[in-house]
């Protein structure tokens, strides 16, 4: 279900043209004709659970019943597979995130979009040219070429990032070590070739998503846009864009699990520690608030211009105020014969400081602290459960209890 109820946004874009209303980052490419035609994709809104359950069903289920014929489920091998706490976490957590992430981005982009027009942001003159930018980024978005490079990108760099750079040192359910080299078992050539080609495939295509994001963000900043330098958000009327980047927290947490899950191996297979990962961890995070906040600051220099404008502006309008003011109240005996108790002067004097504080306090990004960290926390999310690794739930809870009372 939207949460953004439609039924009184719609009157101001009664004009507005289809593109701008129905633009979507998710609907389009052949991923989404191939859904559609299974009829998992009609409604973005009502098939989530579908396509988690289709997906998660041909990457994961088919290991299951592979491992089960050669008997690696739960022992004959160093690292069974209901063992394998980065396999699960990878198929059973992660893809669902990137699936669900879709929705809300959705329904959040769809409805920024629509901001630009609701709130008269794009002068009537340049309306056409947002227009075309809305036009270029749908094309880019439904590039059959495109998503065949990712494919192409996807099963040889895939391949031999899973077999050689993230593979256990012991041998697994999908290859045994030997002095040649990690032989593929049965259920490991379905999963360097399906599975996990498959979860790379669904995460170079929302790195994909997110670069025509950023590039649409980037036309629309050059056009002029009508900025209100006292817009109460300190954004001068562009805080509406942040809700793009909560829109990208269940993709984030994604990114964690499937980190999280890699680091859970490491420490239950061969004996690591998760302070030796700190260096992995920080860069998830410098990686993930670069790729959902990096695109917000195209628009740097139009709020900027709007904020030195807005104090040029409404400085001259203060001065010649207060001039006046100073005049008519301190220079002047008979203040006109005007009582001063009730006047509306002294409260206009107060509403033009606090517009002129508005001013000096625009931020120069259209995002603040508050989300900054929310989105922190949900990338280090994922890493909790790994701190019982070094700390015995019992002790951590003490000092839970001792910290609080």
């Amino acid at each position: 279900m939207d949460p953004y109820p439609t039924s009184h946004r719609d009157e101001p874009l009664d004009g507005a043209l289809p593109e701008i209303r129905n633009f979507s980052l998710v609907l389009g490419g052949p991923l989404y004709q191939l859904f559609r035609r299974v009829h998992l994709d009609d409604d973005v809104t009502s098939h989530v659970r579908q396509r988690m359950i289709t997906v998660c069903g041909i990457i994961w289920l088919p290991l299951l019943l592979l491992c089960a014929i050669t008997g690696t489920l739960l022992d004959g091998i160093a690292v069974p597979f209901l063992l394998d706490v980065e396999t699960h976490a990878r198929f059973l957590l992660a893809v669902p995130l990137m699936i669900y992430a879709e929705l809300l981005v959705h329904q959040r982009v769809r409805d920024i979009v629509m901001q630009f027009v609701e709130r008269k942001l794009v002068p009537e003159a340049s309306m056409e040219r947002f227009r075309k930018a809305i036009l270029n980024a749908l094309a880019w978005r439904n590039s059959i070429p495109a998503e065949l490079v990712i494919v192409a990108l996807v099963l040889p760099l895939g391949y031999y990032v899973r077999t050689r750079v993230f593979a256990l040192e012991s041998s697994t359910w999908y290859a045994t070590a030997g002095s040649d080299g990690a032989n593929l078992t049965l259920p490991g050539i379905w999963f360097s070739w399906v599975s996990n080609p498959l979860v790379q495939f669904l995460m170079l295509r929302w790195i994909y998503r997110i670069a025509i994001w950023t590039r649409l963000l980037w036309q629309v900043s050059r056009i002029e846009l009508n900025l209100i330098p006292t817009h109460p958000d300190r954004n001068a009327g562009l805080g509406f864009l942040a809700g793009s980047a909560h829109a990208y927290s269940p993709l984030l947490a994604s990114f964690s699990v499937m980190v999280a899950g890699m680091i859970a191996s490491r420490i239950f297979h061969e004996g690591a520690s998760l302070a030796g990962f700190k260096l992995e961890i920080l860069s998830l995070v410098i990686f993930c608030m670069f790729l959902v906040l990096a695109p917000l600051t195209v628009f740097v220099p139009q709020i900027l211009l709007a904020k030195r404008r807005g104090k040029r502006e409404y400085g001259i309008f203060a001065a010649e105020y207060t001039r006046e003011f100073d005049r008519r109240w301190l220079r002047n005996a008979d203040h006109d014969e005007t009582p001063l108790l009730g006047t509306g002067d002294i409260q206009s004097l107060a509403d033009l400081d606090n517009a002129y504080a508005v001013i000096t306090g625009i931020r120069a990004v259209p995002f603040n602290r508050d989300l900054l960290l929310q989105l922190v926390w949900a990338t280090l999310a994922p890493f909790a459960p790994l701190v019982l690794t070094m700390i015995p739930l019992e002790e951590l809870l003490d000092r839970m209890i001792k910290a609080v009372f």
